[in-house]
């Protein structure tokens, strides 16, 4: 009897354990999202609203209206798309967060591979 309690104390303790999710304090503010791109670093910074994100990537400025599901998750549009990929809206929802920004998971809607990201606030 000990022996099946003691193996399931690491599943009761891991239960227990809650990832921080602060979801409200990301929501507006000035962002910086790096990702990788055939082998290198590639830096994008946002600064979102309420309802709009202007995004700059490689010298090039877009804009996406945002609607909000709920507090952690949200679809992005761009505004002026310019051919079909930029038509398909972005499903994004924040994971977990800390001080310093956030993890988020995204796709195109009705897609089922997600990529994952980390997101840090710099204003």
């Amino acid at each position: 009897m000990k022996k099946i309690a003691l193996a399931l104390l690491p599943f009761v303790l891991t239960s227990c354990y809650n990832q921080e999710r602060n979801c409200n304090d990301y929501k507006t503010g000035k962002f910086e999202f790096t990702q990788e791109i055939n082998g290198k670093p590639m830096k994008s910074v946002f600064e979102r609203t309420e309802n709009q994100q202007i995004e700059t990537f490689n010298g090039k400025t877009d804009t996406a209206s945002i609607r909000w599901i709920n507090d952690c998750e949200f679809v992005l549009q761009k505004t002026h798309p310019k051919n079909m990929q930029d038509k398909k809206a972005i499903s994004m929802k924040i994971l977990t967060t800390n001080a310093k920004g956030y993890t988020f998971e995204y796709s195109f809607v009705g897609d089922t591979k997600k990529q994952k990201g980390t997101v840090t606030k710099i204003d």
